[in-house]
């Protein structure tokens, strides 16, 4: 079998209402899908973490850079075409865009994979160690109104009544409103749901160690990104301080962008996003890191359809940590916003909400096609095609 053609799908869609993190505020969904095609007529399917122009900017490193390396090459030689690929690349980007391109492709080379050997993909990851997945929730997206704290109660509301037992707001205005933000969700969802912050590296170290203190009380669950990634000193600083949870590595790549941040424990769960750091087959070697020195792992999941079905697979093959009788299941991160590239991208739908919403736990079920099982739908690829 041959690798004989990869194309990149960037899609995008105007949004009904403005959504923003700590660092913009933004008016178009965009995702970036890879296909890699096949002489035995199997087609993988992945995806590029990254939205807006960055979706065009991988686009041409995954077709112009990328897929001259390894046209003709055997995809179920999936190591062989990551480290070609890498170190001809090394020179000119260890992190950022060419690791996110990379790692479209390798997810579809697993895709490819589980359906040459008619298997899905957490078979050849080793099993499934549970048949089913909690899920939490993430909404309270930032946005420029004037109400922002009602809006936010009222969606946190709607995420709990719709199931969920976990849910993730987003901050990053100021430490005093952050403050009054996460109250009023604290308030909205009451004391049973587990409530994360996400402040997308708003903050420095002496702003962000007082704002954790004040979490505390509030019951928080962890800190998601509360300084730059860049800022080793400062997140180790975090977790020496606190004893709130702080969580990060959404911004790492690759095996040697990881392995100090989790040698000098510079965070107390670990968030690799197998869509930017390198793909699944660097994924695996974060995790036997991240499992050797006892870090959690807790999967960043950002995207589309294809992104949400391939961390189901990852999930439903993360050994328990430390291992118990009664052990803490790791959790799927879903975007509760609207989003019609998780909703309506695929064939057959993932259809999360509604099982998480059906299961009275708030779990969903683990795949069972083979491959990834997110083949997307022709005619939906070619409606939100983005120009070349």
């Amino acid at each position: 079998m041959k690798i004989t053609k990869i194309i990149s799908h960037v899609l995008q869609y105007d949004l009904e209402s403005e959504l923003g993190y700590s660092q913009q505020y933004y008016d178009k969904r965009t995702v970036h899908i890879v296909e890699v095609q096949t002489d035995e007529g199997i087609t993988g399917w992945g995806e590029c973490f990254g939205g807006g122009n960055i979706a065009l900017a991988n686009r041409t490193i995954v077709e112009r850079v990328i897929q001259p390396m390894i046209l003709g090459m055997d995809p179920l030689d999936r190591e062989v075409i990551w480290h070609k690929a890498y170190n001809l690349m090394r020179d000119h980007g260890q992190k950022g865009m060419p690791i996110q391109s990379l790692s479209g492709i390798d997810i579809a080379l697993w895709d490819i994979a589980g359906k040459y050997f008619n298997v899905p993909v957490y078979k050849l990851l080793g099993g499934a160690f549970r048949d089913r997945i909690p899920v939490y929730g993430y909404g309270m997206m930032l946005q420029q109104i004037p109400n922002l704290k009602e809006s936010f109660a009222e969606d946190s509301a709607a995420i709990v009544a719709a199931g969920y037992k976990a849910t993730k707001m987003k901050i990053g205005i100021s430490p005093k409103k952050d403050l009054e933000l996460i109250e009023a969700v604290r308030a909205s969802i009451g004391p049973d749901i587990d409530l994360m912050v996400d402040a997308n590296h708003a903050y420095t170290t002496r702003e962000a160690i007082p704002m954790g203190r004040e979490m505390e009380k509030l019951d928080v669950a962890w800190f998601e990104e509360p300084v730059a990634p860049e800022d080793r000193q400062g997140y180790k600083a975090m977790c020496d301080a606190l004893d709130l949870n702080i969580a990060g590595g959404e911004a790492e790549f690759t095996a040697w962008g990881f392995r100090d941040l989790i040698k000098d424990r510079c965070v107390d769960i670990l968030q690799p996003e197998v869509c930017a750091m390198g793909g699944i087959s660097e994924y695996r070697k974060v995790l036997a890191m991240a499992r050797a020195h006892f870090i959690p792992v807790v999967n960043h999941v950002w995207g589309s359809a294809v992104a949400v079905g391939t961390n189901l697979h990852l999930l439903a093959a993360l050994p328990d940590l430390p291992g118990a009788a009664h052990p803490v299941q790791p959790m799927l991160e879903y975007d509760t916003t609207p989003n019609r590239f998780r909703e309506e991208l695929l064939k057959d739908p993932l259809n999360i909400g509604e099982q998480v919403k059906a299961s009275n736990n708030g779990t969903v079920a683990i795949p069972t096609k083979p491959g990834l099982g997110v083949d997307p739908d022709p005619k939906f690829l070619k409606h939100f095609a983005v120009d070349a």
